[in-house]
């Protein structure tokens, strides 16, 4: 796997959208003074953190899971599954961006657009092989979406100046 820098430099020059560039960064971090280097990941907007997430709040916020199978299930496999509560609740960490970019990168921006993995489809909705057509074909069925996936995707659209 690269480094985090390489994944960074890949994901903010070569895959992101030119309307995005200077706006959006994405953010890793692990804390060398902490067990096995664990740490945090984070996208940003013109500064803001719109989604972070740390190792730590594995802990403290997994009570505040919904208390389904569905959820202990993905809880006893790390977090691995990404989506919109785990995204709110910050319950993903740095390994987690690694794992999102790895899918990413490895499969068509089709596949990505419908990944399982939010982190996966957020990447992909601000990639540059994203066009106005197929912003506007998603658009179309943007209601089903989950809020955090939506906030991305107004990001981009009015990024690109569709209305």
């Amino acid at each position: 796997m690269p480094s985090w820098s390489g994944i960074r430099k890949r994901m903010e020059s070569e895959y992101l959208a030119e309307s995005l560039k200077g706006h959006i960064s994405y953010f890793v971090t692990s804390y060398s003074r902490s067990p096995d280097h664990e740490g945090r990941a984070a996208i940003r907007y013109n500064g803001k953190e719109i989604i972070k997430g740390c190792y730590y709040h594995n802990w403290t916020k997994a009570a505040s899971f919904p208390k389904d199978e569905k959820y202990e299930r993905h809880m006893s496999e790390e977090f691995a599954f990404m989506d919109d509560t785990a995204i709110k609740l910050g319950v993903f960490d740095q390994r987690c961006f690694y794992e999102a970019f790895d899918e990413f990168d490895n499969q068509s921006i089709e596949k990505s657009l419908y990944s399982e993995n939010l982190i996966v489809r957020i990447f992909a909705v601000l990639d540059r092989r994203v066009g106005k057509r197929r912003l506007l074909t998603l658009k179309e069925n943007i209601e089903n979406e989950p809020d955090t996936f939506k906030e991305f995707f107004a990001i981009r659209v009015n990024a690109e100046g569709i209305v």
